[in-house]
């Protein structure tokens, strides 16, 4: 796989000459078993075969399990300045029920560790909104992880995906549906925890301490080029997406006659519209009118009656051609996008 991974990258260098990377973020599936002469050497091909920024934020995804002192010099000397630890939940009976190998005691010691070992730059994830999760339970997680010296937090709301064996159990009766009033008050939770404590709540999943906003993701949603490696790796430039084969052999076997493994299709103004829409009201820098009207001048004059009522409904506020979220209406942002969309 690190050799198809590192032919990947040398096919695809030409095609991406003009454009200056900022990141490298080691993601999907389990990167965390790689050995510290594999990062170096894949990372070491993707720098002198593109063009990167003076400061590169280069990330790797990591359980708590997977952190002790030697994982994470390992990681630090192969070039990692970034960790994104999923630690999910502080409770064990919830990390249970989602399935996770690890306890919230070595989540508490994995941040510790990778603080101590030499990588100050540390990304937390937690879910709320599962019937396991009260309030309180909720708020203690948001003050310690604040408090923990993370310096970004991602904060997800359960979600139940079809064909999943968290939908066959609610479905049987086993456990309880999702609650979206439960879930509502854990969101307002996060964002009163978060404004006392001075944190930049910049994305509705989102928040860090000023000045840490993740690199990587923000230009997710500000749509910028990105280029995916591996496996069902994603890509996009020039109005165009690229998907790479899902399956590892596949995707070995055409690497390895010198084709690139991906798929694409070109994308319309209106997708590209509607793209912006869903990503950019994400943001707490909101959505730039002109970006739409860039792409299908007609909306503003067909979305304005649909803006007025947000507007009404305290769900949305438009200023200095941009239109932001307000606390409620980031209740419901995927609801506002769809009505915002062009179709």
């Amino acid at each position: 796989m690190i050799s198809a991974i590192i032919d990947e990258i040398l096919l695809k260098k030409s095609d991406w000459q003009k454009f200056t990377f900022e990141s490298i973020y080691f993601g999907g599936g389990t990167p965390s078993i790689l050995e510290e002469d594999e990062y170096k050497k894949i990372i070491e091909t993707l720098k002198n075969s593109f063009s990167f920024s003076t400061h590169v934020e280069l990330t790797l995804e990591a359980n708590p399990d997977d952190i002790n002192p030697m994982t994470v010099k390992k990681w630090n000397a192969a070039g990692i300045n970034r960790l994104s630890i999923g630690l999910q939940s502080l409770n064990n009976e919830e990390l249970a029920f989602m399935n996770r190998s690890h306890t919230a005691a070595e989540s508490l010691i994995a941040v510790d560790t990778s603080l101590q070992s030499g990588i100050a730059d540390i990304s937390v994830d937690l879910i709320y909104g599962s019937h396991l999760k009260t309030v309180k339970q909720w708020e203690f997680e948001l003050n310690w992880a604040l408090n923990s010296g993370a310096n970004h937090l991602s904060a997800y709301a359960l979600t139940v995906e079809s064909k999943t064996a968290l939908a066959h159990r609610i479905k049987k009766g086993l456990i309880p549906e999702t609650n979206d009033e439960h879930q509502s008050n854990q969101f307002m939770k996060l964002t009163e925890i978060a404004a006392s404590n001075q944190w930049d709540f910049y994305e509705i999943s989102n928040l860090c301490k000023p000045e840490h906003r993740a690199i990587h993701n923000s230009n997710y949603w500000k749509n910028k080029p990105y280029l995916g490696i591996g496996p069902s790796a994603h890509s996009y430039k020039d109005k165009t997406r690229f998907w790479n084969a899902s399956n590892n052999a596949a995707y070995i076997k055409k690497v390895n006659l010198g084709e690139l493994p991906q798929t694409s299709e070109v994308l319309s103004d209106l997708d590209l519209a509607n793209e912006t829409i869903l990503t950019q009201l994400r943001l707490s820098s909101g959505l730039r009118i002109d970006a739409i009207l860039s792409y299908y001048s007609k909306w503003l004059d067909e979305s304005m009656p649909a803006l007025e009522k947000m507007k009404q409904n305290q769900w949305i506020k438009i200023e200095n051609n941009t239109i932001k979220l307000l606390s409620k209406g980031r209740l419901m942002a995927d609801n506002i996008s769809a009505e915002l969309f062009i179709s």
